[in-house]
Parts: C-alpha cells; sequence; structure tokens
C-alpha cells in the first residue's frame, strides 16, 4: 500500500456536517455535536462580530447559536445543508441582539472587532511600513463603521457575500429569498456603503417600510 494511497485515507473517511448532524439527531451524541462546534465556532463567532460590532455580544450569540442548534436538533431537516441551518440560527440571535440594543439606545461596548486588528483580516500586511498600516488599518475601520450603519439585511448580505464567501444562491438559501433579491440587496448596500464612506453625515438610511424586517424561520 503507497504512502500516496495513505495520506488520502483522511479525506476518504471524512465525516460531512450532515451526517455528523444526523448522528446527533438520531443519538443525541454530544460528541458528534462537538465536533460540529469545533468546525463551526470560528466562522459563527465572525459572523456575529461583524452583525454586532461587539465582541462581548458575539461571543455570547455564538454561544447561544450552538445551544440553540442542539436544543432544536429534531427541527432540522435531513435534505437541507446543516450550515444553512446554522447561518440562520446565528443571523436570527444577531437580529434579535440588535433590536435590542436598539430599543435601549445602548452603543457597542466595544466596537473594534477582530478583523480591524488581525493581519489575516487582508486590510494590514505584515510586510507594510507602519505608515501604510496606519492607513490600512484606518481604511478598514472606516469600512466597519459603515457597515454597522446599514441596515440589517443589507448587513447581513456583505457579511455572508464578501466576509464569509458565501454564493449569491446560498446566502439566498440562508436567508430564504430569491437570488435575484439578493443580489439587489447586495447592490443596493454597495452602493449605501459607497455613500456612508465618502460623506457618513449626509447618510439617510432607507425607511423601515421599504425593507423586509428579518426574521428568519427556521
Amino acid at each position: 500500500m503507497g504512502k500516496s494511497f495513505l495520506k488520502k485515507l483522511p479525506a476518504l473517511f471524512a465525516t460531512s456536517d450532515e451526517q455528523i448532524m444526523w448522528r446527533v439527531q438520531m443519538a443525541d451524541d454530544p460528541a458528534a455535536f462537538a465536533r460540529l462546534v469545533e468546525r463551526w465556532q470560528g466562522p459563527i463567532r465572525r459572523l456575529c462580530e461583524r452583525m454586532l460590532a461587539d465582541r462581548h455580544r458575539a461571543e455570547d450569540a455564538a454561544q447561544e447559536t450552538f445551544v440553540r442548534v442542539f436544543s432544536r436538533r429534531k427541527e432540522y431537516q435531513a435534505q437541507g445543508k446543516f450550515s444553512t441551518f446554522l447561518w440562520r440560527v446565528a443571523l436570527n440571535l444577531c437580529y434579535d441582539e440588535l433590536r435590542r440594543v436598539r430599543r435601549r439606545g445602548e452603543q457597542p461596548i466595544d466596537a473594534s472587532t477582530a478583523e480591524n486588528h488581525a493581519p489575516e483580516s487582508g486590510f494590514v500586511s505584515s510586510e507594510a511600513a507602519p505608515d501604510d498600516q496606519l492607513v490600512k488599518l484606518e481604511r478598514a475601520e472606516a469600512v466597519q463603521r459603515a457597515l454597522r450603519q446599514l441596515p440589517d439585511p443589507y448587513r447581513s448580505v456583505i457579511v455572508l457575500r464578501h466576509y464569509e464567501n458565501l454564493k449569491f444562491r446560498e446566502i439566498a438559501e440562508v436567508l430564504d429569498i430569491p437570488e435575484g433579491t439578493v443580489k439587489s440587496r447586495m447592490a443596493e448596500a454597495l452602493t449605501q456603503l459607497g455613500q456612508l464612506l465618502r460623506e457618513p453625515k449626509n447618510f439617510k438610511p432607507p425607511t423601515s417600510s421599504s425593507i423586509r424586517k428579518e426574521s428568519l424561520i427556521v
């Protein structure tokens, strides 16, 4: 048996998210669910940070996402992708938290999310000169401030597309809207982001009546 074949064995026996979730559903297997948490805790935490712009609230939302998924494991539809189910739960929790924050008139405790400072964010290169790093960091922070001002439906498509690299079709499945609607929201979101970056003081967000209030069916 050649070494190349041995190297391929882990991939041959890799278990998909859906197979693991089936095990969780059928056997209430906490070890299997721990594998899903290990795979997805990074992406879900990043999603919550970008949606909530608050590291502490994001940590709570990410943890609650997995608690909620496990408690609703029997509701997961096997014909769908596990990731779609997971993104929906996380986004619903973020929408709920954002509504609570607005009702209370609160501000984020820590508006600077992790991607503003981490080299892997793509905004700051470890090889850049100090002045270049400062310019890129300031640009990144300006983008994050603008992103926080977008209405939730527009922010979610930006985050899922440009930060989590989901395809339009996948975003449509997560948000349960037509793909064409995703594309139109993306176009509008980019337009609003451009306006915010150019003239933040003159920005006027669309009225809530012009946007469908988000609450995803899980």
